[in-house]
């Protein structure tokens, strides 16, 4: 396989071997958000989902400091409300685009994943997070409140008594405490993070495509109705799965005792 590289102004992009890893690149004020990154992103992501490459999405920092620090605050203070709501609902399109893209993605906090950062990490599938990372949502200590999805997504995550708590105080939390209330899948040492996070990536790999992505729809969409609501979509995504080559595959090769060659029809 060939390995597309994106380098744009504030982040990079690199597609290969069926994973696309994108890379917070403004390591001179700790990968903060700011307008023309959250562009840029919007803009890779949906390269992302036009890549027929592409069946896992990283998204990490660069450096070992941050993440993503939070959203840029000089630009920010001198927002007008209106600006500002704009602001919040361009953030949460950009964000909600990483959910949609029917693809597993993993947000590995390499550091600092605050405000902005830690709603953009909740926005993957999955959190990965070194031991030295530290993660919380501090916006109310600056007066305003997370606007890039946080208060919705963190109580999805980790039920509405943990998002009351981080929302409320704005403290930041260590990576084995974010562990702990179930928002970070898996802690790993600064120094094993990459290779913790890589071996996760590979597993995904090695699973049915369409049947990731059907799953992470059953997830998503039953998450906002009742039990017996999304037991019904769980019960058509996996008929839909039943009509696919790799199922038969997948069967198959469970049969034969050997290694499913899943293609992705």
């Amino acid at each position: 396989m060939t390995a597309t590289a994106t380098t744009y102004e504030n982040i990079e992009l690199l597609i290969e071997d069926g994973t696309a890893t994108i890379t917070i690149a403004r390591p001179k004020v700790m990968n903060a958000l700011n307008n023309a990154l959250l562009r840029e992103l919007d803009h890779a992501l949906d390269a992302v989902k036009a890549s027929d490459e592409a069946r896992v999405l990283v998204i990490t920092g660069s450096g070992d400091k941050a993440f993503v620090a939070g959203a840029d605050i000089n630009e920010l203070a001198k927002m007008q409300p209106l600006e500002a709501k704009d602001l919040a609902a361009f953030g949460q399109s950009v964000f909600r685009k990483i959910e949609d893209l029917g693809i597993p993605s993993i947000a590995m906090v390499n550091g600092f994943a605050l405000g902005g950062g830690m709603e953009l990490a909740l926005s993957c599938s999955l959190r990965t997070a070194s031991t030295s990372a530290r993660l919380g949502l501090p916006e109310v200590s600056l007066g305003i409140i997370p606007g890039y999805g946080g208060t919705q997504r963190l109580s999805r995550v980790a039920g509405p008594g943990v998002a009351r708590e981080w929302v409320l105080l704005g403290d930041i939390f260590t990576a084995d405490e974010a562990h702990r209330v179930g928002i970070v899948n898996r802690v790993f040492a600064p120094e094993e993070l990459h290779e913790g996070t890589m071996k996760m990536v590979k597993t995904m790999l090695s699973r049915g495509p369409i049947a990731l992505r059907l799953a992470l729809e059953a997830i998503g969409r039953g998450g906002n109705m009742s039990q017996q609501e999304g037991e019904i979509i769980e019960c058509d995504m996996f008929g839909l799965a039943a009509t696919t080559e790799d199922m038969r595959e997948g069967m198959t090769a469970f049969i034969e005792k050997r290694r499913a060659n899943f293609t992705g029809k």
